[in-house]
């Protein structure tokens, strides 16, 4: 579960921040939200990838974020 809201989570930032993949993944696996998502004890995997999304969204370097 944790590889598929994951892969949401890169997607997602790629369609809401226009980053690139790169960028995406830098942001996924440098974040706290994937630190919890890795801990089985937090039970964050068990949520929804929007649900897990407003919580990096808190965490998106404002610089790397892009106007639509």
């Amino acid at each position: 579960m944790k590889e598929h809201i994951t892969k949401r989570l890169i997607s997602m930032l790629m369609e809401r921040e226009k980053v690139s993949l790169r960028e995406a993944f830098d942001i996924v696996y440098n974040s706290d939200t994937f630190a919890k998502l890795s801990d089985p004890e937090t039970g964050l995997y068990f949520q929804s990838p929007g649900y897990v999304y407003s919580y990096l969204e808190s965490e998106i370097p404002k610089e790397k974020a892009r106007p639509v």
